[in-house]
């Protein structure tokens, strides 16, 4: 299983429910990475989504306590066991988990695979944080070098547990 964010030299990835930077190619890098795979988020996450609408061209697994929500094109479970059940019905390769904070901290251990934009910014305002990844336990096994867009400097990183 993998999981795809985007952090600032903090670990920060979210202010009220909103992406910290605008980085079009980023958000392009994410589509072409997570199209027609599965992604596992949180019901927030859903939420802060355009309409509050699910990803297109993608399995959407929300994880949430609320198992009575109901979103059409989103599958919702209401715990670990209930997701891990679900998610056997998929290749694990093509699997994300894509946020927010309190999702990545509950499924990191099950993940394999870390794709990390790193931007060269601090956020201004931040209420969300990633568990950094500790060098212990991961390895850089790809990076993109510095890329640009929007007046942001960000590397695209692929890290695989040790």
């Amino acid at each position: 299983m993998k999981l795809i964010v985007a952090v600032d030299k903090e670990w920060n990835i979210g202010n009220k429910n909103d992406l910290l930077f605008y980085i079009p190619d980023d958000l392009k890098f994410f589509r072409s990475q997570t199209v027609e795979k599965v992604c596992v988020m949180g019901r927030k996450t859903l939420e802060s989504f355009p309409g509050s609408k699910p990803l297109k061209n993608r399995v959407n697994i929300v994880l949430s306590r609320n198992a009575d929500l109901e979103v059409e094109g989103a599958t919702f479970v209401k715990d670990i066991d209930e997701l891990k059940e679900e998610l056997k019905k998929y290749n694990s390769d093509d699997v994300y988990i894509i946020g927010g904070e309190t999702i990545y901290t509950l499924l990191l251990p099950m993940c394999d695979t870390a794709v990390i934009t790193h931007i060269d910014a601090v956020a201004d305002e931040a209420d969300k944080k990633f568990p950094a990844l500790s060098p212990d336990e991961w390895m850089l096994a790809e990076d993109s070098g510095e890329k640009e867009c929007n007046g942001y400097k960000f590397r695209w990183c692929e890290y695989k547990r040790k």
